[in-house]
């Protein structure tokens, strides 16, 4: 029995066996081009050394222009060793399928760009212009916005990992502003037998959130406002403790923001800009030396005494108020914000290899779908194409015909 059970397997041995074909796998090695950012006063860089290591073994081909990630104490040695290449032109960068970058592009760069190429970026809109957005759709771009991109139960995951640092900055910088160093040398905790400083925090969102629990933990007397309740409701909830909160009531915010030691502008923007609910008049009726961190400036700023200042001059006066008005903030923490950024991008990098693009990517993630403004140069945001006059095209249809 045991020498024809042998026979068996020895004649089954010699039969022609057929392969199973492996079905739907589309996986693609990615070539990413990283360029040095030299505008905004960005110091940010989209993927650390760590993930570009992950992405390489992955089967990315990575080109990264030198110094890229200086700004943020990542050399061009840690790059090479994470199997990078480094490249010395923005023209060698922009060889790559796929044009990776943590701040917005510029005219310079969308001149360097190739037709049918991707682009994954903040857009900062305001700093964008019709030209700008005519030539990327006649070279067919496909462009992806960090800040319209959608996570799961709703959330923006970029714009939460920034705001989240943005919160937490904005305490830290009061807290400096209010010292001796510019101030009157208030201690945002106090002491015993000197009570600690009032903090005033407009907007209850991630980053009111984020700056409220750093606030507290230094000790701070914190008031949120929020014109919805739910808001206030969660933050009280999810802070696990009871603290002041109010609606954007102007006569509650006058009598509250004289008594203030620090206001935090957080508020989300209404269509597009921040509507400014802190008027010239009550800023004049701040504490002297009292400070104002308005991290709305991004969109305009909710004081009508906010203008822009940048991280070399990042402070004015106006009526005896230290105005803090940075863009950005984020870019001042600058290693920590890179790895916030590279723990979003990196997953959704490995999953547009395994698809075989991002164009492909877009097909099957809906999150991704949203932050998508330009697909094969078509313009896919309808207020985007309002703003600036051109024609709208819906992305759904785009992808249906695609299929």
């Amino acid at each position: 029995m045991e020498s024809l059970i042998g026979k068996i397997k020895t004649e089954y041995s010699l039969y022609t066996k057929e392969v199973l074909a492996e079905i739907g796998n589309n996986k693609k090695s990615l070539f990413l081009g990283i360029p040095k950012e030299t505008e905004y006063q960005e110091k940010r860089v989209p993927l650390t050394p760590n993930s570009v290591a992950a992405l390489v073994n992955y089967g990315f081909r990575i080109s990264i222009e030198k110094e890229a990630g200086l700004n943020s104490n990542f050399s061009d040695e840690e790059y090479l060793n994470a199997g990078a290449d480094i490249v010395f032109t923005k023209a060698d960068v922009f060889k790559a399928d796929v044009i990776l970058k943590a701040g917005p592009i510029n005219q310079q760069e969308i001149n360097l760009l190739n037709p049918h190429q991707s682009i994954f970026s903040p857009i900062l809109l305001p700093n964008q212009t019709k030209n700008m957005v005519k030539c990327m759709m006649e070279k067919r771009i496909t462009a992806i916005a960090f800040e319209y991109v959608k996570g799961d139960y709703g959330t923006y995951p970029f714009m939460r990992s920034m705001s989240e640092i943005a919160g937490n900055y904005a305490i830290t910088t009061a807290a400096r502003y209010l010292s001796n160093e510019y101030g009157k040398g208030i201690l945002l905790g106090g002491i015993a037998g000197q009570p600690p400083a009032k903090v005033m925090i407009l907007g209850a969102g991630t980053v009111g959130e984020a700056a409220a629990r750093s606030a507290l933990a230094l000790g701070a007397t914190v008031q949120v406002f929020d014109d919805n309740i739910y808001r206030l409701s969660r933050l009280q909830h999810d802070l696990g403790k009871k603290i002041y909160t109010s609606v954007l009531d102007p006569l509650n915010i006058a009598k509250n923001i004289s008594r203030a030691h620090v206001v935090i502008g957080a508020l989300k923007p209404k269509n597009g800009k921040t509507p400014k609910i802190v008027t010239e008049d009550m800023v004049r009726a701040m504490k002297k030396d009292s400070v104002i961190i308005d991290v709305s400036i991004d969109q305009g700023g909710c004081f009508e005494t906010s203008v822009v200042t940048n991280h070399d001059e990042p402070i004015y006066t106006k009526h005896g108020v230290i105005h803090y008005c940075v863009p950005n903030i984020a870019s001042n923490v600058s290693r920590t914000a890179s790895y916030a950024l590279s723990n979003i991008i990196a997953p959704i990098l490995k999953h547009a290899a395994d698809v075989g693009s991002f164009e492909n990517l877009l097909k099957y993630d809906e999150g991704l779908r949203k932050g998508a403004y330009l697909y094969k140069g078509a313009l896919t945001k309808q207020f985007i194409a309002q703003k600036f006059d051109l024609k709208f095209t819906d992305l759904e249809l785009l992808l249906s015909a695609d299929f």
